[in-house]
């Protein structure tokens, strides 16, 4: 079957797609050919479907692998608007950046969306898996944890979902750190998953909770595992754009950028960025650095 979707305009999926790296983390696949992707969701029932995103007029079409009942119509409709952030409008970020060339690329090409999973569960242990590591293993730990506990397709075995809160919490550390490879990280996913799963750790409300940016941080920076840097790449996936996720990367592109390769710290990095007040974190991720190397 298949689910129309409409978006705020301007809006185009490829630019959605290429937000950022986790369209090269399972159980997403990128479809070269259209510029969408698809993804394995598991429903709120236990079902494990495949959902096939493609661009359409005015928003997205979803095409998905067998009929579905209202209810799970409805639960996909509302993930796949969450993960494309269809509803979100970026008027006010565009008309400040309106005269610097560094941006001059985002209206056309409608950038600002970022990409999202599913589930802000997926978000912050994808997010956790991102610190102190390579991106290569950041990409084999999530392949692992998906391949190890998450649920498979009906019709085809060797597609796999993200795992549940509740498989992950089923499971101990040890598997995680021997089996998994998660390393330090082993203890927090599971913890996070105990919380979620006991619902003593409301993620999927801080979608939609009306609450101010540091507040939020506070609530973030408690969830063992997220750091300043986690927690301000998770803040930019939902929607608040106060921070910026200072690393590696921020820093040498910032060296090179305005401080001619010089050592920089995480000051110069906010103070680069701090006239875009609370589009900082997006002005960064959109910026058109000059550094190439």
């Amino acid at each position: 079957m298949k689910i129309a979707l409409s978006a705020q305009p301007p809006f185009y999926l490829p630019s959605v797609v290429r937000s950022h790296g986790w369209i090269q983390l399972s159980p997403f696949l990128a479809d070269d050919h259209t510029g969408g992707f698809t993804y394995l969701i598991q429903l709120d029932t236990g079902r494990v479907a495949e959902i096939r995103i493609q661009e359409a007029q005015g928003g997205v079409s979803v095409a998905v692998d067998s009929p579905l009942t209202p209810k799970e119509q409805s639960e996909v409709s509302s993930k796949v608007a969450w993960m494309l952030g269809l509803d979100q409008e970026f008027g006010t970020f565009y008309a400040l950046a309106h005269d610097e060339p560094k941006l001059a690329h985002i209206v056309s090409e409608a950038r600002g969306r970022i990409l999202r999973s599913a589930t802000l569960f997926e978000d912050v242990i994808k997010t956790i898996l991102t610190t102190n590591t390579l991106w290569s293993a950041t990409i084999r730990m999530n392949r692992n944890l998906v391949e190890q506990f998450g649920a498979s397709l009906p019709a085809d075995p060797a597609r796999i979902a993200f795992p549940s809160p509740e498989r992950l919490a089923a499971t101990d550390e040890e598997t995680l750190r021997s089996s998994t490879r998660l390393g330090y990280r082993a203890p927090y996913i599971l913890e996070l998953a105990h919380r979620v799963a006991s619902s003593d750790l409301d993620l999927e409300g801080y979608k939609t909770a009306d609450i101010p940016t540091l507040e939020l941080r506070k609530h973030l920076m408690a969830i063992k595992g997220v750091g300043p840097y986690a927690a301000a790449n998770l803040l930019m996936l939902l929607g608040h754009y106060d921070f910026i996720p200072v690393d590696s990367w921020a820093l040498k592109m910032v060296s090179h950028e305005w401080y001619n390769d010089e050592p920089v710290g995480k000051a110069q990095v906010e103070a680069a960025f701090e006239r875009w007040g609370q589009w900082k974190g997006l002005a960064y991720w959109l910026w058109s650095w000059s550094y190439n190397g």
